[in-house]
């Protein structure tokens, strides 16, 4: 599943893709001329794109006397509120006071609506509306609203998005969105274990995943390479085993205060942690931590490459069990999300009987602790769980692994994540300086252009539960290089799982999609300049 040794960074090329400074007087000002000639972005330019637009009127004009007015005493309206003003401040220089007080003007947070709204809209669904006097956005929940503030985020310029005071106009082009995701599980996994990222490089990356509506941040929390996540009853665990990855770092840890920062961080952004401990194999910082997890009492040497497949839990061994309770025990304690992932991929050094004996007993302790398993779709191979859910990672739909299909019609859930479709490691191409390429190269089209619904052949399309974006870490160190690897591919992924399948349109999504560059410009993000994707020129 992810295979190769790390490739070098090439920084000459790298730096050919970094965004053009814009911070001259002179560039300020032609820019400033090209926004007062601008057009307000259509309402149906956005990512994801919307289940409804009905354009007319407006425009709606954010002015240094405009004021954010939430529903009541609201706490989530409020939030909300708070989040959207301090993501305009900066940039506009207004004030942008957050009020209770009723009133028709302004940008308007409305939470509520009534069962028949929220029957409408479901769970994460919202309305924007735009005429000149106000953007009002209501919704049946504080995760609609959220998501509704996304897009009006992305109506608005995207100089919007620096840090410092602009010139404007701020204007949002009039009309209503009415929206909802296709998909209730829309993730994106960050593996921390291959090499460490801190709490807020995390977070860097949920503040991204975020403005494109997903709602699960699958953390790989353990791997061969390194454990990542303070278990008290198991304390080497991630004093030991944490310190190193790839390469020989030196690795890291969260503490558990670490996580629920992450948690807490999360949350806020409507986003679900996942966490995930990989077993039977890719186990080997655990056994590398504790002698008495090997069937030989022997503990082998932490592990800085990047191969797979050679480790294994002990699985005849009791205390393999009481190790997989307490892991699973505190983790479940910790972790507010309904789903724990125990992975499943790759336990080549695991016979098949004792991975069928191993994942059955790890689902019921998963199970006592009440969390719903996650497992790679290895797990089809063994007896899944009533409830639980795997997670294809395969690149032919499925069609020489048939017990995913049987496990589908039979209830199983499924989690869509093709590697060379979805897997944000894989290079774009020959040239690229960083991920790998076993499952080949993958262009910002080949990651767009699939469809979720029937992608698994013989699988029913309602056991498809939504789509997810890995990103294996094996040759990246920093955010720059997740930015640069997961954009711009990872936007058409959160699409799949948002739009309607009548909405995904390659040739159409590509021009949304160019829109996108110069706001991750603004936001110092690096990217891909897909030659794909007609972007802007630098600066526009």
């Amino acid at each position: 599943m992810r295979r190769i040794r790390p490739l070098l960074l090439c920084a000459a090329l790298l730096a050919t893709v970094l965004p053009a400074s814009l911070t001259s007087p002179a560039a300020a000002a032609d820019d400033d001329s090209g926004r007062q000639a601008r057009q307000p972005t259509p309402l149906n330019q956005v990512v994801p794109a919307p289940e409804s637009v009905h354009e007319g009127g407006g425009p709606f004009t954010v002015t240094e006397r405009t004021v954010i007015r939430v529903t009541g005493s609201s706490r989530e309206a409020r939030r909300v509120g708070e989040q959207l003003a301090a993501l305009l401040r900066p940039s506009t220089g207004y004030r942008l006071p957050v009020t209770a007080k009723p009133g028709r003007d302004g940008i308007q947070l409305r939470l509520g609506g009534g069962k028949s709204g929220k029957s409408e809209l479901g769970a994460e669904g919202y309305r924007l509306q735009v005429s000149p006097r106000a953007a009002v956005i209501s919704a049946p929940t504080g995760a609609g609203l959220f998501h509704g503030m996304q897009t009006l985020r992305q109506l608005l310029p995207p100089q919007i998005e620096s840090r410092t005071e602009q010139p404007g106009p701020w204007q949002v082009a009039g009309g209503t969105v009415t929206d909802k995701p296709r998909y209730s599980y829309r993730g994106a996994m960050l593996d921390v274990s291959r090499h460490f990222f801190s709490v807020d490089e995390v977070k860097r990356y949920v503040d991204q995943l975020a403005m494109y509506k997903i709602n699960k941040l699958h953390l790989h929390l353990s791997d061969d390479q390194g454990w990542r996540i303070a278990i008290d009853s198991w304390p080497r665990l991630a004093t030991y085993g944490g310190g190193t990855e790839v390469g020989g770092g030196p690795g890291g840890f969260y503490t558990k205060a670490d996580y629920r920062e992450i948690l807490r961080y999360a949350g806020e952004h409507e986003m679900t942690v996942v966490p995930e401990i990989d077993m039977p194999g890719h186990t080997n910082a655990a056994l590398a931590s504790y002698a008495e997890l090997n069937c030989d009492g022997v503990a082998p040497p932490r592990y800085t490459g990047t191969e797979v497949g050679f480790s294994s839990l002990c699985v005849p061994l009791d205390v393999t069990y009481d190790f997989v309770d307490d892991v699973v025990r505190e983790l479940a304690a910790m972790t507010p999300g309904r789903y724990l992932h125990i992975g499943g991929d790759e336990a080549h050094s695991t016979s098949h009987e004792d991975y069928v004996a191993f994942m059955e007993r790890a689902q019921k302790i998963v199970a006592k602790y009440g969390k719903t398993v996650i497992g790679w779709h290895q797990l089809t191979g063994a007896k899944p769980a009533n409830g639980a859910v795997a997670q294809y990672w395969g690149t032919n739909g499925a069609a020489d692994e048939p017990e995913v299909v049987e496990a589908a019609k039979k209830g199983t859930r499924l989690i869509l994540s093709p590697a060379n479709r979805a897997y944000l490691d894989m290079q774009y191409n020959e040239d690229t300086p960083l991920g790998l390429h076993w499952a080949g190269y993958v262009e910002a089209e080949q990651s767009y252009s699939w469809e979720p619904g029937s992608y698994i052949q013989g699988a029913p399309a309602d056991a498809v539960m939504g789509v997810e974006a890995p990103l294996w870490s094996e040759t990246l160190e920093k955010s720059e290089h997740i930015e640069f690897m997961a954009f711009p591919r990872l936007p058409g992924i959160a699409e799949l799982g948002w739009s309607p399948a009548s909405a995904l349109d390659w040739d159409d999504y590509r021009v949304r999609l160019a829109q996108q560059g110069p706001r991750w410009e603004q936001l110092g993000m690096e990217y891909w300049r897909s030659p794909q994707v007609p972007w802007p020129a630098k600066g526009e």
